[in-house]
């Protein structure tokens, strides 16, 4: 049996769904400008170390800040009612492929969420950002078949990080500064930005330059193709996406 002979599970996406994607990322954009431009783009880490955050190694706990940084921008937004399309802020749970699903209503009354993935990486690094792991294959894949319509939403927050004195408590602060961010929905990031590593469980789908990616449009079943023929490239193989692929039900068998 070879990948064109097998039976698989074709998921189509509602008509509007690219105007959707593009919605969600607007709006996150929108919050996103608005926290920089108020000045709460920064992260304040008190300690009594005297030389403050050990610099070489702070891009190990970077990461677990900023996305808890997001997750409080996003809350307040939702608490302060700046946005009347902001319906409800949802922090993801341990494990889950979002670190917060956002809830927004259209004016036609219809509910769309955003499923989004916060990635921090370090403007003072060099390298940083390349090929970070995004999630893995066989969740993302059952993920676009269970529901067509998923909006995985990439925020890429780069962030430089520095201490410096409390002239009050004589304390070093810490503090990490977000510099830039972008959101794009990862279905339509360019085929040749994807790329696939085969460590790790099913494997990891992994973007070459989270900075910087082209763009484009296409279906559900186009992406899960294009998942499909990265992993069927990889040294895996066709027998063992078969078996995930019975395992995850996304073949008509």
């Amino acid at each position: 049996m070879t990948y064109d002979q097998v039976s698989l599970k074709q998921p189509q996406e509602s008509i509007d769904y690219a105007q959707n994607s593009n919605f969600i990322i607007d709006q996150i954009n929108q919050i996103m400008n608005e926290a920089m431009m108020t000045g709460n783009n920064k992260i304040v880490i008190n300690t009594n170390l005297a030389l403050g955050i050990p610099m070489e190694n702070v891009n190990k706990i970077a990461g677990p800040f900023v996305e808890a940084w997001a997750v409080e921008i996003f809350t307040n937004y939702l608490a302060n009612k700046v946005s009347p399309s902001l319906k409800n802020v949802t922090p993801g749970e341990r494990l889950n492929m979002a670190d917060v699903i956002l809830e927004f209503n259209l004016e036609t009354g219809k509910s769309i969420f955003g499923y989004v993935d916060v990635k921090a990486t370090s403007k003072d690094i060099e390298g940083s950002g390349k090929s970070p792991n995004i999630t893995s294959y066989a969740r993302i894949r059952s993920a676009y078949v269970q529901n067509p319509n998923f909006n995985f939403i990439i925020l890429s927050i780069k962030h430089r990080v520095y201490s410096k004195k409390d002239p009050l408590t004589n304390m070093m602060m810490g503090i990490m500064e977000v510099m830039e961010f972008k959101a794009y929905d990862l279905k339509f990031i360019a085929e040749n930005d994807i790329s696939y590593n085969p460590a790790l469980g099913t494997g990891q789908l992994q973007i070459k330059d989270i900075h910087h990616v082209n763009h484009k449009f296409r279906t559900t079943w186009e992406f899960c193709q294009i998942l499909d023929r990265k992993f069927l490239s990889s040294k895996k193989g066709f027998d063992q996406w078969y078996e995930y692929a019975l395992q995850n039900n996304w073949t008509n068998e």
